[in-house]
């Protein structure tokens, strides 16, 4: 296992993590018995960073990660889970970022994983009512109190991550990127992370898997999945987005390996400061994407990739208008 370091002084993660989201929450119908057996599949091969939030469920997918901590020894397991919305009795969330919010979220899932310290803890989205010095400080009074160990961020443009990164330093940002999601190349925020000494984490490296070729129309996807409300999975969208998961598939078979593996080497090559979080729920597709890890792209093949994909234009956006209103705020 290759490992990747969190900020200038976190501590050491495997270079693939573990999104656990999908085991919970947001893609169809899951089995708690069947993700148990991933979580403890993936540490077997030895992986040691999972990914969670306290709005997963709500609340479920800590719990999930709560029975698993239980089951295996503590040491070594890196745990990263966020906070930043309120969840009403009706089910509508709102983002809340305020000191109050994060000291009543920390100790919360502190309480859902049963653990004492929690490793890597995040803002999952930049609240725009409560100014990110407010938030960051009160973060960082987790960290004086033993109760969190590095900070993060989530969907946070350059100038938030200056400005947080001012208050307390920020070992680790979070945000979507992939062969179908690259905006944060050119937007600033990977050359800010880079300038700022902090990891960038990758979510959805897979693009939410349609860059496996599983998905070939909307009625692949269980009709209770969210992805059924993603822009880029709508019918017309889809059509098109088809032609880039074909590229991928192509360039995957010329190399021997599968179009997952691909996408995973293809991310794990754009930098060592760089740790992807595929997510899944079946314990084939986990060890399919460790896999990633023994693939070595040369120059010649990232160019290859570049100049092949250059050529596809990505329809759609990556959120409804709603969720697109919160990530990467400057």
């Amino acid at each position: 296992m290759d490992f990747r370091k969190l900020g200038k002084n976190g501590p050491q993660v495997s270079a693939l993590g573990l999104g656990c989201m999908g085991m919970s929450f947001a893609y169809g119908p899951a089995d708690e018995e069947e993700s148990l057996r991933v979580l403890h599949r993936y540490f077997e091969l030895g992986g040691n960073f999972l990914d969670t939030a306290e709005i997963y469920g709500p609340y479920k997918n800590e719990e999930l990660l709560g029975r698993f901590l239980r089951q295996v020894p503590r040491k070594g397991i890196i745990v990263a889970t966020k906070f930043g919305f309120r969840m009403g009795a009706d089910g509508i969330r709102t983002t809340d970022s305020s000191p109050a919010n994060v000291r009543r979220a920390c100790d919360a899932s502190l309480g859902r994983l049963g653990v004492e310290t929690i490793d890597l803890y995040y803002q999952h989205r930049v609240d725009p009512n409560v100014p990110i010095e407010e938030t960051v400080a009160a973060m960082a009074e987790l960290v004086s109190a033993g109760k969190v160990r590095t900070l993060g961020l989530s969907e946070a443009g350059p100038e938030t991550l200056r400005r947080a990164a001012k208050v307390h330093p920020i070992a680790a940002l979070q945000s979507e990127y992939s062969l179908w999601t690259r905006d944060v190349e050119t937007n600033g925020v990977l050359a800010t992370c880079r300038e700022l000494g902090i990891t960038f984490i990758p979510y959805s490296p897979l693009g939410r898997g349609f860059l496996t070729g599983a998905i070939q129309k909307l009625e692949d996807l269980d009709p209770s999945d969210w992805r059924r409300t993603n822009p880029r999975f709508g019918e017309k969208a889809l059509r098109a987005n088809l032609r880039l998961a074909e590229t991928v598939k192509e360039i995957a078979a010329e190399k021997g390996v599968t179009p997952a593996q691909l996408a995973l080497a293809w991310v794990l090559a754009q930098g060592d400061d760089i740790v992807p979080i595929p997510g899944t729920k079946r314990v084939r597709y986990l060890e399919e994407n460790m896999g990633a890890l023994k693939v070595t792209l040369t120059a010649s093949d990232l160019k290859n990739i570049a100049a092949r994909l250059a050529q596809i234009q990505v329809v759609g956006e990556r959120y409804a208008p709603d969720m697109m209103a919160l990530v990467q705020r400057a």
